[in-house]
Formats: C-alpha cells, sequence, structure tokens
C-alpha cells in the first residue's frame, strides 16, 4: 500500500500557549510514520506572537497566515485551498497526541476507500481515563437531532474501560481531530461557514453520507483533549452557535418525510431550553436563544438553497429520543442507552 501524503493542520487564534505545550509532540512524532507528513498552522490573525513563535522554534512547521478571524470554518476553508495532500487532518490546538495517534486511522482509511472520515478516541486531558466531551468515542443523532457521543451523553462523561474499542460506523466524527480525506473535503466543499463553529463537523459527516460516504471512529488511535479553549461551555456565545446551527443542520439535511416534524418539535423544545435559563437566571443564554431561532428564520431562504444540493438525503437519526433516556429513564451512559 502506497504511502499517503498526510497535511496535519492545526487552526489557531491566539492559542500560543497550546502551541507551546503541544506542538512538539506533534512535530517530533510525525518522523515515526510511514507516511509523507507535513504540518501546518493555520492562523487565524493571532495578536499574542503565536506566528514568531513558530518561525522562531519550528522551521519545518508551516505556517497560513489568515488574514483575519473567520471562524472554524472559514480559517479551515482558507488554509487547506492552499495544501496538497492525501488526507486533511484537521486537529485541534489544545490536542495532546500520542506516538501512534495517526497511522491506525489512515491504515483505517486506506483498507476501506468508502471511508471519507475518522476520528480518533478523544480523552480527557486533565483526567486521561475519561472520555473527554467533544467527540468522545464516536458521535451520533438521536430522533430529534440531538448530538451525544460513545462516552458521552450530555453532560456524563464515561471512565474508558476500553468498553468501545472496535472500529464502528458513527454519524459524526469530531472536529477537534478529523482525518478526511482531501478529495472527499473538496467534493464536499468543504466546511459550512455559515455556521462559523459548532456542529460544521456534524453538517460536513452528514453530507458525505448524502453522497454514499462512510464516517467511522478508530479507537486504536487515541488523543488527549483539554476543550472549551475557544469558547468556555457557560459561554452565551456557544449558547447562540449550538442553538442556530442546531437548526441549520437539520434544515439542510433532514429527509422530508422527517422535516417539519422534527424542526417543529426542536423549535418548542428550544423555547422551553430558552425558559429554563431564564427561571436558573441565565438571561443571556435565554436572549442567545431568542437570537438564535431569529437568525435561522432569517436565513431560512439560503439553507434551503443549500439543502437542494444533496437531494439524495440520507436519514443518520437514531430511533431513540436520548432526552427520554437521560432525563426520564435516568440512562446516563452510551451503553444503558
Amino acid at each position: 500500500m502506497q504511502n499517503p501524503s498526510v497535511a496535519v493542520v492545526i487552526l489557531n487564534w491566539n492559542g500560543k500557549h497550546f502551541l507551546e505545550q503541544f506542538l512538539p509532540n506533534i512535530v517530533s512524532f510525525s518522523s515515526c510514520y510511514d507516511a509523507d507528513v507535513q504540518i501546518y498552522v493555520a492562523d487565524n490573525a493571532s495578536s499574542d506572537g503565536s506566528v514568531d513563535f513558530i518561525h522562531k522554534n519550528y522551521s519545518t512547521v508551516f505556517v497560513i497566515q489568515n488574514k483575519e478571524n473567520g471562524g472554524f470554518c472559514k480559517g479551515y476553508n482558507t488554509a487547506l485551498a492552499q495544501i496538497k495532500a492525501d488526507y486533511f487532518v484537521l486537529l485541534n490546538s489544545d490536542v495532546e497526541v500520542t506516538p501512534q495517534w495517526l497511522m491506525p486511522m489512515l491504515h483505517l482509511m486506506q483498507s476501506n476507500k468508502n471511508v471519507a472520515i475518522c476520528q480518533p478516541k478523544i480523552l480527557n486531558y486533565y483526567q486521561k481515563n475519561t472520555f473527554e466531551y467533544a467527540g468522545a468515542c464516536g458521535g451520533f443523532l438521536d430522533n430529534l437531532g440531538y448530538p451525544y457521543c460513545r462516552g458521552r451523553v450530555f453532560e456524563t462523561l464515561e471512565i474508558d474501560h476500553l468498553q468501545y474499542q472496535n472500529a464502528i460506523e458513527v454519524g459524526w466524527a469530531t472536529g477537534a481531530c478529523m482525518c478526511i480525506k482531501s478529495d472527499i473535503y473538496a467534493q464536499l466543499g468543504g466546511l459550512d461557514e455559515d455556521f462559523f463553529a459548532h456542529m460544521e463537523e456534524i453538517d460536513l459527516c452528514w453530507r458525505a453520507q448524502h453522497l454514499g460516504y462512510t464516517v467511522m471512529v478508530c479507537p486504536q488511535s487515541t488523543v488527549y483533549h483539554i476543550g472549551g479553549g475557544t469558547l468556555p461551555k457557560n459561554s452565551a456565545t456557544k449558547t447562540y452557535l449550538n442553538f442556530r446551527n442546531g437548526l441549520f443542520l437539520l434544515h439542510k439535511n433532514l429527509p422530508q418525510k422527517y422535516f417539519f416534524c422534527i424542526i417543529f418539535i426542536r423549535l418548542c423544545m428550544d423555547g422551553l431550553a430558552g425558559l429554563k435559563f431564564a427561571f436558573q437566571g441565565y438571561y443571556k443564554d435565554t436572549l442567545a436563544v431568542i437570537k438564535a431561532h431569529f437568525s435561522y428564520y432569517y436565513a431560512i431562504n439560503k439553507i434551503q438553497k443549500k439543502r437542494r444540493l444533496y437531494p439524495k438525503k440520507v436519514n443518520i437519526l437514531q430511533s431513540k429520543s436520548i432526552i427520554w433516556h437521560y432525563f426520564i429513564l435516568f440512562n446516563k451512559t452510551y451503553h444503558s442507552k
């Protein structure tokens, strides 16, 4: 099997402290693989000296300087358009890689030509026997389109007892560490920049499945993720993006037979969530939910045009409600679902 060319691309925005901490391992391990691995840092107009730090300390790392902070989606699209490789690895700056983190994913993807996207097992950097929120061991969407993972359901993070060591097809792979075939990334038109950040990787994976490709998790590869490096969990901006992008995601990708019912229920559920935030005193989050809905209504015509690009819709929703199982039946883990 021919050695592939791989571009490991780290998107950075004022993350010099993460680059200082995690770039050394990424660079040192890259020479150990049976692949042509090049490392890039795509910098989203940082002002913290990140670019100077790389130039001064890592002559083998290529730097692509984006003119503005266009978010996760535009930052990657701009950078990847300038890179030629067989595979792109989108890697968060706050991820610690392990010595053999890359090759198991590449072997899996090379052995199955239909696999377009793959992620490793994502564990918590601070509790390394625990799954991490962003991706854990492969993502799914429940029957209303709410995301959850093997190893993570809502805020419950499981201990890794090697219970999810089988490589399986999943609904989505995390953007924290995602390997994707470059020709398929181009075929899909890259990440949807209207998402800016959050759930854009789920949209990308769903669109790949509309075209007949599969998405997998490779637990034989492990990385450790800090998480929340750009937007903390209690950020109203994050609330806005999650609620808005959840509606964008479903409107673009749902098969027609489920479309109106699920969108209507999600709008109602969002309203209940907004009321819950208000009762808890999180008024900025309530306003963020309202703003998210108005942003969705304003963008409907644009989303509808994107929806028509994939006339053959694949349903990746699971049959059960994760909300029912988690909050009513108190089944807190993936296995108990």
